[in-house]
């Protein structure tokens, strides 16, 4: 072991960690990367998973965890990251299609959640799975929101340079074909304490979302992201989009905040 602190249930359980830091991996694949037995790696992947730190794919492969996901520069609070399981299956019911939560981590950004459709053709991305920060809705959002964000990731973007101000006037972003071709997708920011923390992301094939997806299912993508927002959310975080005109109309900010994963999320149409 290339570093061992003394404690060796520790140092395995880093070392399953680490494993799944190169990819999903099944048991077998633990085994390898790990050198632990088989009955060992199963044990210490099976802990790790009742704390959050590891969780599976739709092929019960082992990722990172949401625990793992939501550390960083801007970590979510524990409270948005037990609410958005609820708010993302609500969301995928309403609407039918596969929906997500991504932080940004750098030059990427990571889904620390995700509800996607039992049936039918659709988006899978699991849980600590790395998406770059240059296409997609999600990116949009969280880029569009960060007034730092860099001017040569922006030159590498798939999508155009006036993009970003149009999703900070309407308070959503849509992709089409950005990331994957054939998908589409739509994306609103989650706000913390701070400022936007997140972006709650909806996807699926461009022949159910059509061509114009932020028309289809903006309205009910910013009310879930609203829904999981923190209480303590800044003024002007409350902003929804018009059915009439797309644009972001203000809300009162006066009115008490409903707590993360109270509300019913229904869609709503643009």
């Amino acid at each position: 072991m290339e570093h061992s602190s003394g404690v060796g249930v520790l140092d395995k359980a880093a070392l399953v960690l680490s494993a799944v830091e190169h990819g999903p991996a099944g048991l077998a694949d633990l085994v390898v990367r790990t050198g632990l037995t088989r009955a060992t790696a199963h044990r210490l992947a099976l802990a790790l998973e009742t704390h959050r730190l590891l969780t599976r794919d739709s092929d019960g492969r082992f990722v990172p965890g949401p625990r793992l996901a939501a550390g960083g520069p801007t970590p979510l609070p524990w409270e948005m990251i037990d609410a958005a399981g609820r708010v993302l299956t609500a969301l995928c019911e309403a609407t039918g299609e596969s929906t997500q939560l991504y932080v940004r981590r750098g030059p990427v950004r990571v889904c620390v959640a995700a509800s996607e459709r039992s049936t039918g053709l659709r988006d899978t991305v699991p849980v600590g799975a790395a998406l770059p920060m240059t296409a997609g809705s999600g990116a949009q959002v969280l880029l569009a929101f960060d007034d730092a964000a860099e001017p040569e990731l922006l030159a590498r973007a798939a999508f155009a340079s006036d993009v970003l101000p149009k999703v900070r006037r309407r308070g959503w972003a849509e992709s089409l074909g950005e990331r994957e071709p054939g998908l589409a997708s739509v994306s609103a920011p989650v706000y913390g304490a701070s400022g936007v923390v997140a972006a709650l992301s909806l996807s699926g094939p461009v022949e159910r979302l059509t061509r114009s997806p932020g028309r289809r299912h903006g309205t009910a993508v910013v009310a879930a992201a609203r829904e999981l927002s923190s209480p303590q959310a800044p003024t002007g975080a409350d902003r929804i989009p018009t059915p009439e005109t797309g644009i972001v109309s203000q809300i009162t900010t006066n009115a008490p905040r409903t707590p993360p994963g109270t509300a019913k999320t229904t869609a709503a149409p643009l």
